[in-house]
């Protein structure tokens, strides 16, 4: 016996909502041969009705997926880079190019130039190849902006080790959201509280708060863990009665970044 349209509204709408990405299945035609194996009959036009009615879209609007979305299914796959500059005290301008890793925001790789010419951008990406290969990672997109500093001989010779560059829209740079947001981090908590004199000393003051940052520095994506899960320490629990945590303070580049951990036991 035929069912009314007002008792299917469920099974319509549940195919469509658990399967928005199935390439061109779930259509109104599709879900109306679906309802009749269960002895529901209805049109095509009431199908539609009932989507719309429920606020789903047609479904290639449906199965689009957002930058965020794409970032979040490929995150351990996807570096992303971008320079920034820095002036000295003698009105040098320095570039530095960091390469960051999206799914455990860990710095990867970083380089400082006044001249960050072909050759230059061509042995930094054979540098990170060779950091990435160090770590026994691999790398499927790479992020960056269309910053003429990135040269299309950079972008072939990572397209040559199967790493699709995937160049960001103009003047968005929300796409390189997490490229932007450490340099934002790394200037208020470094480097906008030193004076840089050369390439030298920043080389060393990026090293040193590179690698505080991937050991130390709680992450809030990380459930307040540091990139490199391999230095996360477990937490311990003590009687605060009978026993008193010593604590060690350890300060980096003239006790401008403190970090602390537990001191050993007597």
């Amino acid at each position: 016996m035929p069912v009314r349209v007002r008792t299917v509204r469920t099974p319509v709408r549940t195919p469509s909502r658990r399967n928005p990405s199935f390439p061109g299945c779930f259509d109104s035609s599709r879900i109306v041969g679906e309802l009749r194996k269960i002895g529901a009959t209805v049109s095509a036009t009431s199908v539609r009705n009932i989507l719309a009615g429920a606020g789903l879209p047609p479904t290639p609007r449906r199965d689009s997926q957002s930058w965020r979305s794409f970032l979040r299914a490929h995150g351990e796959s996807i570096v992303a880079c971008d320079f920034f500059t820095i002036d000295t005290v003698w009105f040098r301008r320095l570039y530095v190019l960091v390469f960051l890793s999206i799914g455990s925001r860990r710095i990867d790789y970083f380089a400082c130039t006044s001249n960050p010419n072909t050759d230059w951008m061509l042995q930094q990406a054979r540098n990170l190849l060779m950091e990435l290969d160090d770590r026994d990672r691999r790398a499927r997109f790479l992020i960056h902006d269309r910053d003429t500093k990135f040269p299309r001989a950079f972008d072939s010779l990572l397209a040559s080790e199967n790493i699709k560059v995937i160049r960001t829209p103009v003047q968005a740079p929300n796409a390189n959201a997490h490229m932007e947001r450490w340099v934002g981090t790394v200037r208020r908590e470094c480097l906008d509280r030193l004076l840089i004199l050369g390439r030298r000393q920043l080389e060393h003051v990026l090293r040193v708060y590179v690698r505080h940052y991937n050991r130390n520095r709680p992450h809030r994506a990380l459930d307040l863990k540091p990139p490199d899960s391999s230095c996360t320490r477990l937490p311990i629990r003590a009687d605060s009665k009978r026993h008193a945590l010593q604590v060690m303070r350890r300060d980096l580049l003239g006790a401008l970044i403190h970090e602390y951990e537990l001191a050993a036991a007597a």
